[in-house]
């Protein structure tokens, strides 16, 4: 689980048509996420990035690891609300 008091490193970042990507490491238990803010859309979300998976795979096409997962239109967290632990683990 992801704790908002437990600094992470952002490892990478790019912003393209009010779309915003972050690739984060967490160090604290050493696992990597990718958190999304589409500005223009008014949606967020954070992806875990799984055992097996490829931490640049997932930064560089997020929406397609995030529909893989059941998470799109409504099941996506408003921009202005953090994601809920659990749709982190999904």
């Amino acid at each position: 689980m992801i704790s908002p008091h437990v600094p992470c490193r952002e490892l990478d970042s790019r912003t393209s048509g009010g779309i915003h990507v972050r690739l984060l490491w967490h160090p604290r238990d050493g696992h990597v996420s990718v958190a999304v803010d589409d500005i223009k859309a008014g949606e967020s979300f954070v992806l875990l990035v799984r055992d097996g998976e490829r931490p640049l795979d997932v930064f560089r096409h997020p929406y397609a690891y995030a529909a893989s997962r059941g998470l799109s239109g409504s099941n996506r967290a408003p921009a202005a609300a953090p994601p809920s632990p659990a749709a982190l683990l999904n």
